[in-house]
């Protein structure tokens, strides 16, 4: 017997419901095992911290364990390309550090586009540069800082925390706004950029709030000016540099990623859990301690801010002629 036009209308429904259904099904079964959270650098420092923190907030909310796993290397790029080749189903997310931002155009020869291959879930939080120089250096501000550059072509050393890091491009970005000169000195992290600085053996860093903020707060070393456009609440007192050089802005920032494809609902369950994280008192505490501004942004916002870092960036490499890697 044919069936009706009526119950063959039914059926049609029916099979256009059911991947629809099928999708809401497995994304209110989520997650229904652990989740891993890919951490791109060592652990310890600021953006491991902030994955533990974020983990621990969603295996509490979310009933069950987000475990953190670290690969650093690459200037992050291997924990980001571990992500890429992972299954788009939510199980597999990444610590997105802001390096990917510089990244996508310092490397030439990267296996993936971060753009292309990662579904921003959720910002995090974003982290002032601190604008640090030896206690014997005359500059006790940004203008009088760059004055004495100018007065002192080819004798500024100038540390970062590698090629390419958010400390290097930060001063990349500083010497063209102003026309002073400074050599890029990189370090293998931002420890012995600051032992070197308060040894004198460079004169000026670029430093995460975060690894500096004990020293300044000891007098070990002087702070200048924060980078971000507004002032940090962990040194109130600091200007910003924008104060002194319109426009100026460089941060770092950390938010989730997930390899592209993973189910729409996924994300959006996982961002409102981030975003509810961060309107939590112990939460913005814990980031305050660390000098990090609470960052909550929808996934279309976050991906046009990653977007509109990554244009930013490749125009400072490329006017500094930064080295490609």
């Amino acid at each position: 017997m044919k069936p009706t036009r009526r119950a063959a209308l039914r059926l049609a429904t029916a099979a256009v419901a059911l991947p629809a259904l099928w999708s809401l099904a497995s994304a209110q079964a989520y997650p229904s095992r652990p989740v891993r959270i890919i951490v791109p650098v060592p652990p310890g420092g600021a953006l491991d911290i902030l994955a533990r923190l974020t983990g621990q907030w969603l295996s509490d909310h979310l009933g069950q364990p987000f475990v953190i796993e670290n690969r650093p290397g690459g200037g992050t790029n291997i924990g980001v390309e571990a992500v890429v080749r992972s299954p788009a189903d939510g199980y597999t997310l990444l610590l997105v550090p802001g390096s990917v931002t510089a990244n996508a155009t310092l490397y030439q020869h990267l296996t993936f586009d971060f753009i292309r291959d990662i579904v921003p879930i959720a910002m995090i939080s974003s982290l002032p540069l601190v604008m640090i120089v030896n206690t014997s250096n005359p500059a006790k501000t940004v203008p009088e800082f760059i004055a004495w550059a100018k007065a002192n072509p080819g004798k500024v050393s100038m540390a970062s925390g590698g090629t390419g890091s958010t400390s290097h491009i930060g001063g990349e970005l500083l010497k063209l706004m102003t026309g002073i000169d400074m050599l890029h000195v990189p370090y293998r992290g931002g420890a012995p950029a600051i032992t070197d600085l308060m040894g004198g053996t460079v004169q000026v860093y670029f430093s995460p709030l975060p690894e500096a903020i004990s020293n300044i707060k000891a007098g070990k070393i002087r702070a200048l000016a924060i980078t971000t456009a507004k002032r940090s609440q962990a040194l109130p007192d600091v200007p910003t540099i924008g104060e002194s050089v319109p426009g100026f802005e460089a941060s770092t920032w950390q938010g989730i990623g997930a390899p592209k494809g993973t189910p729409a609902e996924i994300v959006t369950l996982l961002n409102k859990e981030i975003n509810a994280a961060l309107a939590d008192s112990t939460i913005k505490a814990r980031l305050d301690e660390l000098g990090s501004v609470p960052s909550p942004m929808s996934p279309a916002d976050f991906e046009k801010y990653i977007v509109d870092e990554t244009e930013k960036w490749a125009k400072v490499i490329r006017q500094a002629n930064i080295p490609l890697q």
